[in-house]
């Protein structure tokens, strides 16, 4: 790979994490805790943000790995008592991160339809990277509803998960970091077979493409 397009990559990814980590922040502040807003981290400044390893080793290593690239900034502090729903309110929170990808996807996916047909765009470049923002923000929003933790997914099970099998909630807590890891770094076909479908189903959605043509522009990239 490149380091023009590396570069690229990396940029992207921090540009997502950060919308976001802020997100969440956004919403636990409209839900009644004010932690966020109070560390400073309601910010779009991605140095209030960025995790040495989340944000720049990991996805370096994946890219090194072939696998998608995908990372983590820190994660923006909240007190959940402080949250006047304490039932969903810890869901809302978590859920609010992935949807905030989906906004940006769409946002771009808008922009790559308009440029498609427009003379906005004077090569395919601009095209196939507008695509690459338009992956890589689905990709960490439907990685992240995963229900493991520490992702988002597993806030919104817990926030379903009947009282009786709360057993099986602090298992997921004590150990799901590492049942990541392993599906990160050995179940790597698992992995792909529960996020890269949603993945290129919404991908084709909001550009419009062929799973060809789609395929086709992502090959270009990477």
């Amino acid at each position: 790979m490149e380091i023009a397009t590396f570069i690229f990559l990396i940029a992207i990814l921090i540009m997502s994490v950060v919308v976001h980590e802020v997100s969440h922040g956004f919403i636990a502040l409209a839900l009644g805790d004010f932690t966020a807003k109070y560390a400073g981290r309601l910010t779009l400044n991605p140095l209030k943000h960025l995790d040495p390893v989340g944000s720049f080793l990991f996805p370096a290593l994946l890219v090194m790995l072939g696998v998608p690239p995908f990372g983590w900034a820190r994660p923006v502090p909240y007190n959940p008592y402080n949250l006047r729903d304490q039932k969903w309110g810890p869901a809302l929170v978590a859920v609010a991160g992935p949807l905030s990808n989906i906004l940006v996807a769409f946002v771009f996916g808008m922009m790559f339809r308009f440029a498609a047909i427009s003379e906005v765009a004077a090569s395919t470049a601009f095209l196939t990277l507008l695509v690459v923002v338009i992956y890589i923000n689905i990709l960490l929003a439907v990685f992240n509803l995963i229900p493991i933790p520490p992702l988002d997914g597993s806030k919104i099970l817990f926030a379903v998960l009947p009282h009786r099998y709360l057993a099986i909630q602090r298992l997921l807590e004590a150990y799901g970091f590492f049942i990541l890891l392993i599906l990160i770094f050995i179940g790597r076909g698992i992995l792909g077979l529960v996020i890269l479908p949603p993945t290129f189903l919404l991908a084709q959605l909001l550009t419009g493409l062929s799973p060809q043509e789609l395929l086709g522009a992502l090959a270009a990239f990477f």
